[in-house]
């Protein structure tokens, strides 16, 4: 008897071994499977933070803030121009952090390009703040490699003829061979620092017009600058030159973690006591 129970034995150990190592399988494999599902989940919120990157900025809004900019959002009626309450957001935060720095010459004015809009809608909006007023909403050209009908693609490098991304202070004007024209200073190292070597400038176009819009055509593209109706070039530029604060945005993913400016946290100047005075008395 004794015999026959040794000779089961190792039987019996094989089969509990066996046993053993398929728990730790069935474990090891449903580990890999949660980790897995998890990954994907963080993946993909990830990615839609990324497209709705304005939101990572609630933080700011302070009642102060939230009343200016919705005052003013709504006075305007930008909403019905195609431009979304979250890209004035950003627009405004970038205003006034370069005001809080001191680097800002025409305070009055903000110009926004909202590249998340087709080429063929009116995507380039310039805004005098002080008076609440919609001066221009205009047609403006991408880079011809950041895109066809919709820009998705940028950079800050020489030739790549793609147009960058973030806050720029408007320059100086000249005479070239698109006629009158304005250069850029990009603040954002890394992501625009480099649109005045590359004579990234805004410029008047033929290739840029309502016609082609009526026609159910995208506008031309240029080498990565802001090109604006030829008719409506001198105006625009005249009103916005020497100190201003331009605005060129996407729901880049990498913009929204890279930008300076997107993630500063400062004390916005319209928050302060003696602004919100004058700019109640407006």
């Amino acid at each position: 008897m004794k015999q026959v129970i040794s000779f089961f034995k190792p039987a019996i150990r094989n089969e509990q071994k066996s046993s053993i190592s398929m728990k730790k399988l069935i474990i090891a494999s449903s580990v890999f499977f949660f980790l897995l599902t998890f990954m994907t989940i963080v993946k993909h919120a990830a990615a839609s933070d990324d497209k709705k990157f304005p939101k990572l900025l609630t933080s700011d809004e302070t009642p102060a803030v939230t009343r200016w900019i919705d005052s003013l959002y709504s006075m305007m009626k930008l909403d019905s121009f195609g431009l979304q309450r979250n890209i004035f957001f950003c627009a405004c935060k970038g205003y006034e952090y370069l005001l809080s720095k001191s680097m800002l010459q025409k305070t009055d004015m903000l110009t926004i390009c909202d590249y998340s809009q087709s080429s063929s809608k009116k995507r380039l909006y310039v805004i005098n703040l002080n008076e609440g007023t919609l001066l221009f909403n205009t047609f403006v050209s991408h880079g011809r490699n950041s895109g066809e009908e919709y820009a998705a693609s940028f950079s800050n490098s020489n030739s790549s003829h793609k147009s960058s991304l973030g806050f720029l202070i408007t320059g100086e004007t000249y005479s070239g061979k698109n006629g009158y024209s304005m250069r850029f200073d990009g603040i954002e190292p890394g992501i625009n620092s480099n649109v005045r070597k590359r004579d990234i400038v805004m410029h008047g176009s033929r290739y840029v017009n309502g016609q082609r819009a009526d026609e159910g055509n995208a506008m031309g593209r240029s080498f990565g600058c802001p090109a604006i109706p030829y008719a409506e070039a001198h105006r625009i530029i005249d009103w916005i030159k020497e100190g201003s604060c331009f605005f060129i945005y996407h729901p880049d993913g990498w913009y929204a973690r890279s930008s300076q400016i997107m993630n500063a946290h400062f004390d916005w100047p319209i928050t302060l006591p003696s602004l919100q005075i004058t700019t109640a008395s407006n």
